[in-house]
């Protein structure tokens, strides 16, 4: 399809190339320009600390691929898992788990072909089993997560209320750091075009957007289209003027139906 809008994805560079090529396999025309990019951390003590307490944890709930990525590279030599539920919120998540070789059957994650994988999607999965076992002893879940370019960690605190609610006791710590990723001259050209000549910006976060933007302040955003794929992100891309958006799935190959029947 020649003529086809292209798809601009913006997730960090390592996650865009692999989500970039799979877009194209299902006919959809793309290009990357990453906003933000994913660091390590400068100090891994705290996090090689935590692992400690892993064995004795109901489960541990990772945000992303990258929070499994750099948790698991501290992860101790010869350490257990078998006793330790691993929770998903989707599967780009799921398979790093798989492949940083977390037991296949302590994996719960919603279905790949699920509409939404966010808390919400999890929570439906692992609620009942949470609450069973919160009536008979005092689980603790332990939730890894990323940090913003301040440091403060960052993402939305629905399933830690959800978890205390229900009597978990809930712990955080950080995995690694998102920050703003430096655009070059041609890179801002580009986005300037992109604004007015048909393209969609598909965003999976809304900090993504936000980076964007300070990046290239002169972005004409009344005359973009962009694809959010989550409600939320959606409604923050409108908040901040974006011309047309339209929510996507999140999964891969009904995104790519979906964007189709958009273009």
């Amino acid at each position: 399809m020649p003529d086809a809008p292209v798809v601009i994805v913006t997730r960090p560079e390592r996650e865009a190339a692999v989500w970039s090529e799979g877009l194209q396999a299902h006919g959809i025309r793309t290009e990357i320009i990453s906003p933000l990019q994913i660091e390590p951390l400068a100090d891994t003590t705290a996090l090689r600390e935590i692992w400690a307490l892993v064995p004795e944890q109901m489960a541990v709930m990772f945000v992303s691929a990258n929070a499994v990525r750099f948790f698991m590279a501290e992860r101790p030599s010869g350490l257990d898992l078998k006793s330790c539920r691993a929770w998903s919120t989707g599967p780009g998540t799921q398979a790093a788990l798989r492949a940083c070789g977390w037991p296949e059957d302590q994996i719960d994650s919603p279905a790949a072909e699920a509409q939404q994988f966010d808390s919400e999607a999890l929570w439906s999965l692992v609620a009942d089993s949470v609450e069973a076992q919160a009536r008979v002893t005092a689980p603790s879940v332990l939730v890894v997560r990323g940090a913003d370019a301040r440091g403060q960690m960052a993402g939305r605190d629905w399933l830690t209320l959800q978890l205390t609610n229900a009597g978990v006791q809930v712990r955080h710590t950080v995995a690694y750091q998102r920050q703003p990723q430096a655009l070059t001259a041609a890179q801002k050209t580009r986005a300037l075009a992109a604004m007015t000549d048909g393209s969609w910006w598909l965003f999976s976060s809304s900090e993504a957007a936000q980076y964007l933007q300070t990046a290239c302040p002169d972005l004409k955003l009344a005359q973009a289209c962009a694809l959010a794929t989550h409600p939320r992100i959606a409604q923050k891309l409108k908040t901040a003027g974006w011309g047309r958006v339209e929510t996507v799935p999140a999964g891969l190959k009904a995104q790519a139906e979906s964007i189709k029947s958009l273009t």
